[in-house]
């Protein structure tokens, strides 16, 4: 080479070198591949952000793992390939992804270009009445949510008898003589993993708020309470979830806790059904061998002392939660998703059979039709199972805690013509979830501009929290604080607006019922 090619070479090294943003030596690497704990990783980039699906958070919960609490992952030699989900968990029917007992493993959507930028994190818990779920349901994708500049982490955890099987054997082997939570555990597991690892993917471990809906609201809501899940989280979003009711031997929606001695008495019955006498036989048959019942299948946590120490209205009475901000809320019509009864006489026997002597007074407040089963007599359920928890957590939290409190009533829908049969019907359960993802269908013709105008409200709002502990800023409708001396929440529907409570009267009928049931005539009448 020429002594002027030479000096032309070293010339452009140097300019390479002065104009770039950091000197060369310290420029970062890129974070397509990244070290976690149990070895290294590889994600796939997808329109500006890095995506990773299928890392491992904890030890496969098979064999004599099975109905224990998660075990730290192994380790893995060479580069793990992250760009597939993992199995769901196992469950009755075909979740995305297929269904394994192999199931404790996470995704990450990153917008993050380096390793130091710090950014917040969303991790998301599903729902499914803790017997269902998947994180690969295409409506609860990380992709858009994460570009407005927050990481998206969603999280798997075992369901069904798989996750929440309590028996005295399982107690007895176990240090702290409980059973029942392991999926709430694996919860745990993965939070822990995430304060562990994400600023390895640009993440700040100081800003993960939880997220979840349904069963993974209720989720949230059980560790904001649970002091195995102090400080792993910096903010909490529950939607339509809360846990406040108390605990009860015939479950009902809203009334879904028992103590471990109850769940202790199911678990024995599952051993019969399953044709064996010990834990040990049981955790010998294979997975499709053991007794899937449908629907929610008798699995819900418990109070075990333990992971959930005691009823969570006690707790937050006396200020035992982890203090954090919170953003809960509900929809209009929870109902709608759920009531089950066709008949006004339907109705009233079964508010008399679950309310006993508050029906009658539940019964004015939630009025049925002459021929029919209306909204407001829906809205019972709804409030039941989701706007009395909400309410009366936002309720408590202002009194007892000193984080922000952000309360909303989702209300989003069309208005379907009277002669519809869906005439008079809000919002069902869940509707709300495409809305915050940003995942609504463009091209259903029923998709409507102000459902797009409020879905990029709705995920503004959500973001802001994670960065901000505060849903409010860039020029959004204002979001008051709840408090007890201003009882307001965020209307969303097609225009965003503050308002208070709706349905308040009839919310206090049923409190009233809530703290008849707390005392001991109550406990001893639900026996």
């Amino acid at each position: 080479m020429k002594l002027s090619q030479i000096v032309v070479s070293l010339l452009c090294l140097w300019l390479t070198i002065s104009c770039s943003k950091r000197p060369i030596d310290i420029v970062k690497e890129s974070i397509d591949t990244v070290k976690v704990k149990g070895g290294l990783v590889q994600g796939v980039k997808e329109n500006g952000l890095t995506v990773f699906k299928g890392i491992p958070f904890a030890a496969p919960p098979v064999g004599e793992l099975r109905w224990k609490a998660p075990q730290p992952v192994g380790k893995w030699e060479g580069v793990k390939q992250a760009t597939a989900f993992a199995a769901s968990p196992y469950q009755a029917g075909n979740p995305p992804a297929g269904k394994s007992e192999d199931c404790l493993y996470l995704n990450v959507w990153t917008p993050a270009q380096a390793s130091d930028e710090k950014l917040p994190v969303l991790v998301w818990i599903y729902g499914g009445g803790f017997s269902f779920g998947s994180t690969a349901e295409p409506v609860c994708t990380g992709e858009h949510l994460a570009t407005k500049g927050v990481i998206v982490v969603s999280i798997a955890y075992r369901v069904g008898k798989l996750g929440f099987l309590a028996h005295p054997e399982l107690s007895a082997e176990n240090s702290n003589k409980v059973s029942g939570n392991y999926g709430l555990l694996d919860q745990i597991a993965g939070l822990q993993w995430v304060q562990n690892n994400i600023a390895a993917f640009g993440g700040d471990p100081s800003k993960i708020t939880i997220f979840g809906e349904s069963a993974g609201g209720i989720s949230v809501s059980m560790l904001c309470a649970s002091p195995l899940a102090k400080g792993l989280f910096w903010g909490a979003i529950s939607q339509s979830g809360g846990s406040f009711g108390p605990t009860r031997p015939t479950t009902y929606p809203g009334e879904n806790m028992k103590t471990l001695q109850q769940a202790e008495a199911n678990g024995e019955e599952f051993l019969q059904k399953a044709g064996v006498t010990s834990i040990a036989a049981l955790r010998k048959l294979k997975v499709d061998e053991l007794p899937m019942e449908p629907g929610m299948g008798g699995a819900w946590p418990i109070i075990d002392g333990y992971v959930i120490p005691d009823n969570q209205y006690k707790l937050y009475e006396e200020g035992k939660y982890n203090d954090v901000a919170v953003l809960i809320g509900y929809n209009s019509d929870e109902g709608a998703s759920f009531s089950r009864e066709k008949t006004p006489e339907e109705y009233i026997a079964n508010v008399q059979q679950r309310f006993g002597k508050f029906a009658d007074t539940l019964l004015e407040a939630y009025p049925v039709g002459e021929n029919n089963v209306p909204r407001t007599a829906r809205d019972l359920m709804r409030d039941a199972a989701f706007g009395w928890h909400t309410w009366s957590w936002a309720r408590l939290q202002s009194q007892t805690g000193k984080s922000n409190v952000f309360l909303y009533y989702f209300d989003q829908h069309p208005e379907f013509p009277k002669d519809s049969p869906r005439y008079g019907f809000g919002s069902p359960h869940g509707q709300e979830i495409p809305y915050v993802f940003m995942t609504l269908d463009k091209n259903n013709p029923q998709t409507t501009e102000a459902d797009i105008k409020l879905s990029e409200i709705m995920s503004s709002y959500w973001t802001n929290f994670a960065k901000y502990g505060n849903p409010n800023t860039g020029g959004l409708p204002q979001w008051p604080k709840f408090s007890k001396e201003n009882q307001q929440l965020m209307y969303l529907d097609a225009e965003p607006h503050s308002s208070s409570v709706p349905d308040e009267k009839s919310l206090k009928v049923l409190d009233a019922y809530f703290k008849w049931r707390f005392t001991q005539e109550g406990q001893d009448w639900a026996k």
